[in-house]
């Protein structure tokens, strides 16, 4: 009984939280023309990639517009530090719960000043729309931005303690969903006047679906032995094993490639002219920008890598608890091994990536149906990505409920 009421206790402080963080997105900075604000996200593709994952903050300036984006910049800066400072990398290994809060509040004060940089630079591009731009109100905006996102990631880290899923995970799933029914309404859909049509859209429809839960859900069973594992009557047991995920970056290698490919577009689209060969090449159905988006996709895929998994960590801690690959020396050979495999996941898994997130242009060339534009197979990412841990977290809580249960 106690189980399943902390599992209620869980499930409603992440609604409560979930709730406020929605409500304060509705909160605008006072002092800003909405209307002309709006129109100019509608055009800027940058703006309105963030836009996103804000849950439409940028389209509001609310108090909590920056949302979660700060966090997680800090997270990365985080992780990147880590792999370059020795000193910080032996506070995570060898510390334990205390370096691991040092390197928390290392991420808290990232966020802060990534949240100052990000507020000043709202603030200024905000200042064609506003009634009386002045120094106060200049003030008042970043204080008003950068302490909404320090709430925001208080937020996260309360979700991920007492709540049910990432708290990170959890915010943007929420703005992903609060902005579905709102992008269904810009949607274009041709030529489903007749049956065929529309189960050949239903049928890709699913086929999307089911390709982005084998990605999240993929992995590579690595078996592993041991002396304990050798019983009496000297059989192997293969239960062991380590699993390696087909796609270990999750969906922040399709992110920061779409992030960096609009970066060029937005420039030519605003200093060149219409016609510009340059223009034409960085078009969404060009060789040149559909190469350039795949090159970009791998590249962050192998960086996500690198950051989440080491193999000569993987190797050291195999040595610690005295297991071993079958048939491979442990050391560098296991090292090596565990790299092997790794690049081979990544690159496989980035090559799935590519492939969903051009689904929408090869969907509309097969069947002209214009739908999922954008970031919207992306979007379907990470959805799928949060729903699946947040059920298995809830799965585990029940187990665990009914193991209790079996034990009195």
């Amino acid at each position: 009984m106690n189980k399943k009421k902390t599992l209620y206790n869980r499930i409603l402080i992440t609604l409560v939280i979930l709730f406020i963080s929605r409500l304060g997105i509705f909160i605008p900075i006072p002092g800003v023309n909405q209307a002309e604000i709006t129109e100019n996200i509608n055009r800027n593709s940058i703006v309105n990639f963030l836009n996103i994952f804000s849950g439409g903050g940028f389209s509001t300036i609310g108090i909590f517009s920056l949302g979660i984006i700060p966090y997680i910049n800090s997270s990365i800066i985080t992780q990147l530090l880590i792999k370059v400072i020795p000193t910080l990398e032996d506070t995570q290994k060898n510390e334990g719960e205390l370096g691991k809060q040092k390197i928390n509040n290392i991420t808290r004060y990232l966020t802060l000043v990534w949240a100052i940089i990000q507020s000043i630079s709202i603030a200024l591009w905000i200042k064609p729309y506003t009634f009386n731009w002045n120094i106060n109100f200049l003030l008042n905006s970043i204080v008003t931005l950068t302490t909404g996102s320090i709430i925001i990631m208080w937020f996260a880290e309360v979700i991920t303690e007492y709540g049910i899923g990432n708290g990170a995970s959890m915010l943007i799933f929420q703005n992903i969903i609060s902005n579905i029914p709102k992008n269904i309404q810009s949607y274009k859909i041709n030529e489903l006047s007749n049956n065929i049509t529309t189960t050949a859209f239903v049928v890709c429809c699913i086929i999307v679906l089911i390709i982005n839960i084998i990605i999240q859900d993929s992995k590579r069973k690595i078996k592993i032995i041991s002396s304990k594992q050798l019983g009496e009557t000297n059989r192997l047991l293969n239960n062991n094993y380590i699993p390696l995920k087909l796609n270990q970056g999750g969906v922040m290698p399709i992110i920061f490639a779409s992030a960096t490919i609009t970066i060029p577009q937005y420039i030519a689209k605003n200093t060149l002219s219409t016609n510009s060969i340059f223009n034409n090449f960085i078009t969404s159905n060009s060789f040149i920008y559909l190469t350039a988006y795949l090159i970009l996709i791998i590249i962050f895929s192998y960086f996500y890598s690198s950051i989440i998994l080491n193999t000569n960590d993987m190797s050291d801690n195999l040595k610690k608890v005295g297991a071993s690959i079958p048939s491979i020396r442990p050391g560098q050979e296991t090292v090596r091994y565990l790299k092997r495999i790794v690049n081979k996941l990544t690159f496989i898994g980035s090559i799935f990536l590519f492939i969903i997130a051009q689904f929408p242009l090869l969907l509309s060339q097969l069947v002209k149906i214009n739908i999922l534009q954008g970031l919207g197979t992306t979007s379907l990412l990470i959805l799928v990505g949060v729903a699946i841990d947040t059920a298995k977290q809830i799965q585990t809580y029940i187990i665990s409920e009914q193991y209790d249960n079996i034990m009195e």
